[in-house]
């Protein structure tokens, strides 16, 4: 929000006050500030001159020379008459014209000669164009360091003409310094406005958080008018709202005789300051009241209101629209309009239409001053693309008491520069009028939280100076804002208008007080128990992008009707690459794998933790499914199936999760149909309730040579994991029991067994479990053997078991009784016959 402070001194008198003082008490009172800047201090030696004759250059066709009148200002290059030769191509000077002009070692601030301005600005120096000597310059308002975005338009093209009906005087100022004629060096603090103070997006509210902050008087506008019109506004408009829901309030104001002509220089350099284009009188006024209450503002010609008839409705459905930028923009139907009784004229809050714009030949305007939905102003803004000062306005709410004021200070300026004559009245169409909250207060509870010791009375002061109404007495304090004020609804919000007012800087500074004690959720503990362990097992830590490509899933074959295509889908991506959110990681993964890869790493070993996204169509709050998962991905040189289940298993181990089981799948497309499995751990007690053995944690295998060619990994062995995180946590056991160290020794058998060849090992192992009893310790694997000493069709499996008692010393045949049962449970359930090892 851009304060030129010479239009806050409009409303309080801070004349005394300098600007780097200004500007530091407007922060500790509250006002974030982004910049100040001191403007045209970079103009040296530039005065206002008068072209007095004007001749071709004799050399070039699109040259003129202007022999320019710079009054008693000392110049060199003045001949016998005092005037200066002057070559330039601007195709806009004429004699008589009051123009800047830059003398010989004068400084501009640029842009100069289309190059963009740099510090220091550009020094212009006498010289010869073409063969004519040049002493001096005549400069355009970009030359001059206005951007191009507020210039003017009467000055957009050439040299910036002053007339005389707008730069009052300018007659008698030639010769004088161009910006001290103009009143152009100023201070332009631009303040950062938080969304909660949309009052303050207006020079009228911060020249009241000014007034407060200093305990200076503040003044509005005069807004009381003559209404020389003959006849009232509604003899000219009828106004009906539709939508009462996005449309609160909507006045209309009449004025006739309209002369369109450009605005007092005063109001141009206010608006131009304030970062906006002066375009004609009626429009600037708008502009100009908009910046100053915040409220912004329209004005239709009234012979382009067909049916003298204002309607505030919804657009129609698939309507197309032309905007004042001449923009033809399709509507839908939940996009408010302003219409007459056969067409849109105005999208609300955002834009106003082509069709009704103020011409020159305009000679009766109704002025609109409304009050429109924030939430439906910056849907139509953002559908549309379309965001304008009025729609930023809008969008942070407004508060329709102001629409009334705004409208007459529209009419106000009107009359007072002479460009219509105002009808009696308005139009107001006011449904349901918005009252101010009024609240309790406690004054002991505002010293509390701030830690300080004022008195009531020194409150109601700091309250009042921000124009809120103070009633009751004691600790109690009655407080009623004013309705601009929408962001006052707690207690909590006075304590924070008082520690403004008190200072910032003036607080005692303490240490909070309170017994907090920090922790850590237990899933997310688990998360970095996992990080560690796989880092420990020597893999790296990766992360990727949750916004994915759908042909992800194609790329590792999943099938069409599977539940990895259940996507939630980006409303607005940034392209096709990121328009889903991820359901599984492993396309990012073997995204990962395939680039270092490409890279020339010979050994990769990944895992990553991250979130996971499913569509739920029939979710009570229609809110996606959100999970964690657990991807690994690896290959090299000693990695192999069984690499992969170790780290699983140790894994699951360091988790808690000690009942891990592998099945054999092979109807998985990610995977190699011979080496997949099925991470599985026993079923719990509610699931065995249900009929089910098994609980699934994941998928593990070694990716299909298929997937491998679609990530340019031909004939290359991957290896991946992808565990559901959430079953992890919920199977997850991490209290540690202490288990003493044991006193009595172990015996071990070990057992070659000559099984089927599809014999599941896993299988073989349960079995020994099941029937190894309380004293067996351990079993594990140590070899697998597939050869001549074995028959086609069968393979041999052995094991270790150990036999441990924690309570005494086992003897032989106490052991020999475990084994021959394990044995026979072997060799009946499962067919396995023992081999001589």
């Amino acid at each position: 929000m851009l304060v030129p402070v010479e239009w806050i001194n409009d409303y309080i008198d801070l004349k005394d006050i300098p600007t780097d003082e200004f500007c530091d008490c407007m922060i500790m009172s509250g006002s974030n500030l982004e910049t100040c800047e001191y403007l045209c201090e970079g103009i040296e030696n530039v005065v206002v001159g008068r072209i007095k004759e004007i001749k071709q250059h004799p050399d070039a066709d699109k040259l003129v020379i202007c022999r320019v009148d710079v009054g008693e200002a000392e110049a060199a290059g003045k001949d016998e008459d005092g005037l200066l030769q002057i070559v330039t191509g601007a195709p806009n000077v004429f004699e008589g014209a009051y123009v800047p002009v830059a003398l010989h070692n004068s400084r501009i601030p640029g842009p100069f000669h289309g190059q963009p301005k740099h510090e220091g600005g550009e020094v212009i120096k006498k010289g010869k164009l073409r063969g004519v000597e040049s002493f001096g310059m005549l400069c355009s308002a970009g030359e001059l360091g206005f951007e191009d975005k507020v210039v003017p338009v009467a000055h957009r093209d050439g040299i910036w003409i002053l007339e005389p009906e707008v730069h009052e005087g300018i007659e008698n100022q030639i010769g004088q310094d161009f910006a001290e004629a103009l009143q152009l060096r100023q201070a332009v603090v631009d303040f950062e406005i938080t969304p909660n103070r949309p009052d303050c997006l207006a020079q009228i509210g911060m020249a009241r958080e000014a007034a407060a902050t200093f305990g200076r008087t503040f003044e509005y506008p005069d807004i009381a008018l003559e209404e020389a019109g003959d006849g009232k506004a509604s003899d000219f408009v009828d106004v009906e709202i539709r939508n009462k829901e996005n449309c609160r309030r909507y006045v209309a104001r009449i004025v006739t005789d309209v002369v369109v002509k450009q605005s007092p220089w005063w109001l141009q350099k206010r608006l131009m300051y304030a970062g906006m284009r002066p375009i004609n009188n009626i429009v600037d006024f708008t502009n100009f009241v908009m910046l100053e209450y915040g409220q912004p503002l329209h004005a239709f010609d009234i012979k382009e209101v067909h049916g003298g008839k204002i309607i505030v409705e919804n657009a129609a459905p698939s309507e197309v629209f032309t905007t004042l930028d001449e923009t033809e923009r399709k509507l839908d139907s939940d996009m408010l309009m302003i219409k007459d009784t056969e067409r849109s004229i105005a999208v609300a809050g955002v834009m106003g239409g082509l069709n009704s714009e103020i011409q020159d030949d305009t000679k009766t305007i109704i002025i609109e001053s409304a009050n429109f939905n924030g939430d439906s102003v910056r849907t139509t803004a953002k559908r549309l693309g379309l965001r304008t000062e009025a729609s930023a306005r809008f969008e942070k709410g407004i508060d329709p008491n102001l629409t009334e004021a705004a409208a007459d200070r529209v009419c106000k300026l009107i009359e007072m520069t002479g460009a219509g004559k105002v009808m009696k009245g308005s139009v107001d169409v006011y449904p349901e009028p918005a009252g101010a909250k009024t609240m309790d207060v406690r004054v002991s509870r505002i010293n509390y939280v701030l830690g300080i010791e004022l008195s009531r009375e020194e409150m109601v002061r700091m309250l009042e100076g921000l124009e809120i109404k103070v009633e009751g007495e004691g600790d109690i304090m009655r407080v009623t804002p004013p309705t601009v004020r929408q962001d006052l609804l707690e207690e909590e919000d006075y304590v924070e208008e008082i520690a403004r007012m008190y200072g910032y800087d003036r607080l005692p500074v303490t240490l909070p007080k309170g017994n907090s004690e920090a922790g850590m959720p237990y899933e997310r503990s688990l998360r970095d128990a996992a990080r560690e362990a796989l880092c420990g097992m020597g893999l790296n830590e990766i992360q990727t992008y949750s916004f994915v490509s759908p042909s992800g899933v194609d790329k590792i074959g999943i099938g069409e009707d599977s539940w990895e295509r259940a996507f939630v889908r980006i409303i607005n991506p940034l392209g096709e690459d990121t328009s889903v959110m991820r359901t599984v990681l492993t396309p990012n993964m073997l995204d990962v794998l395939a680039r270092n890869c490409s890279r020339n790493l010979n050994d990769v070993r990944a895992f990553e933790i991250g979130n996971t996204f499913m569509d739920n169509p029939i979710s009570r709050d229609n809110l996606p499914d959100e999970d964690y998962a657990l991807c690994i991905g690896m290959y090299g040189q000693d990695v192999d199936f069984f690499t992969l289940k170790g780290i699983i298993e140790e894994l699951l181990a360091n988790l808690g999760i000690t009942d891990v089981s592998f099945q054999a799948e092979s109807e998985y497309g990610v995977y190699h149909p011979g080496r997949c499995a099925r991470v599985l751990v026993e079923a719990s007690d509610a699931m065995k309730m249900a009929g089910e053995e098994y609980e699934e944690l994941g998928i593990m295998g070694e990716i299909h040579p298929d997937v491998a060619e679609n990530y340019g990994m031909d004939g290359m062995r991957i290896y991946c994991c992808e565990l559901m995180f959430g079953q992890i946590v919920r199977r997850a056991d991490t209290e540690i029991v202490y288990t003493p160290l044991p006193k009595y020794p172990s015996t071990s058998r070990d057992i070659a067994l000559l099984v089927e060849e599809e014999m599941e090992v896993g299988r073989i192992e349960k079995v020994i479990r099941e029937r190894g009893g309380a004293i067996l310790e351990s079993v594990r694997l140590f070899d697998v053997y597939r050869g001549k000493q074995v028959e086609e069709g069968k393979k041999s499996v052995a094991f270790t078991l150990v036999y441990r008692d924690m309570n005494k010393t086992l003897t032989d045949q106490e052991v020999a009784e475990v084994h021959e049962g394990v044995l026979k449970a072997l060799r009946e359930e499962l067919g396995a016959v023992l081999r001589e090892m």
